[in-house]
């Protein structure tokens, strides 16, 4: 692993460990605190309370998504889900619950913290056809061809190997599978500034993709029936304080930051017959 790639992860690590930490120990609402650089507005309002009633409020407060997957895909009961980056695990129960008993809900994350709070949630939600996978969404510890879908919620824009990542979501995925993930994805060009901002990273906005670049990376891994749905725009005010913590002069980039990102809506899907 290079300098930049274990540095980048070691970031996102500590980040959202702590605030794994700060939810298990004082219960504050983590995902709304600007000291840990969290993404609010991008992380607002995205589950609606019969959503937010089914899982323990541990598993909300901990979410740092920018969309709500299991909200726009139609999962079965029977399936087996696939959450990258599941974080407090809010959309593996979510997920959960609409697979059935005789579905399973996996959730992968490389953060111990998390994966604790997660299990603990887990535990509080009474739900047995669900497990949390120590681990890396660059190396997925699943075997080929053994998920229905995937999910994930604005975590694959923090990988520095975002083809290795869809490789291995094509590779897990069943013949026939669905990628269905929240991400944040950028139009246009993006001042070097932001993309420099190890912040901005690690606060799910500097290693975004432009739209183009996500739709060949997934073709390049296989996938077909790509789309991109745009689900929110941040404008400049949204991204004012996050840009200003970073020490960026807001008024002075404004126009090369107003409109350029946007939370997104990805689907595809790996072909029922290999090609």
């Amino acid at each position: 692993m290079d300098t930049e790639n274990a540095t980048t992860k070691a970031a996102v690590q500590e980040k959202y460990g702590a605030v794994a930490r700060q939810v298990t120990e004082q219960r504050k609402a983590a995902g709304c605190n600007p000291a840990l650089g969290c993404c609010d507005p991008i992380t607002r309002n995205l589950y609606g309370d019969a959503e937010k009633q089914a899982v323990p409020e541990d598993a909300v407060l901990a979410s740092l998504g920018c969309g709500n997957p299991t909200a726009l895909i139609d999962l079965r009961p029977g399936e087996t889900v696939l959450d990258l980056g599941s974080g407090g695990g809010i959309d593996v129960l979510l997920s959960a619950r609409r697979v059935g008993p005789t579905g399973k809900a996996y959730g992968l994350d490389m953060t111990d913290d998390m994966l604790a709070l997660a299990r603990e949630n887990q535990k509080k939600s009474g739900l047995e056809n669900v497990e949390f996978l120590k681990g890396e969404i660059e190396n997925i510890p699943l075997p080929d061809n053994s998920v229905d879908v995937i999910l994930s919620n604005c975590v694959i824009n923090l990988s520095v190997d975002k083809d290795r990542v869809l490789a291995e979501a094509f590779r897990v995925l069943k013949p026939g599978g669905r990628f269905a993930v929240s991400d944040v994805v950028v139009r246009g060009e993006v001042a070097d500034e932001v993309r420099q901002s190890m912040l901005l990273w690690v606060g799910c906005i500097a290693g975004a993709l432009k739209e183009q670049e996500y739709r060949a990376k997934l073709e390049a891994a296989g996938f077909t029936d790509v789309s991109l749905e745009p689900v929110r725009e941040y404008n400049i005010e949204d991204a004012r304080q996050f840009l200003t913590e970073a020490g960026i002069d807001v008024d002075r980039i404004a126009p090369q930051v107003d409109g350029k990102f946007m939370s997104a809506f990805i689907r595809a899907t790996k072909p029922a017959v290999a090609a």
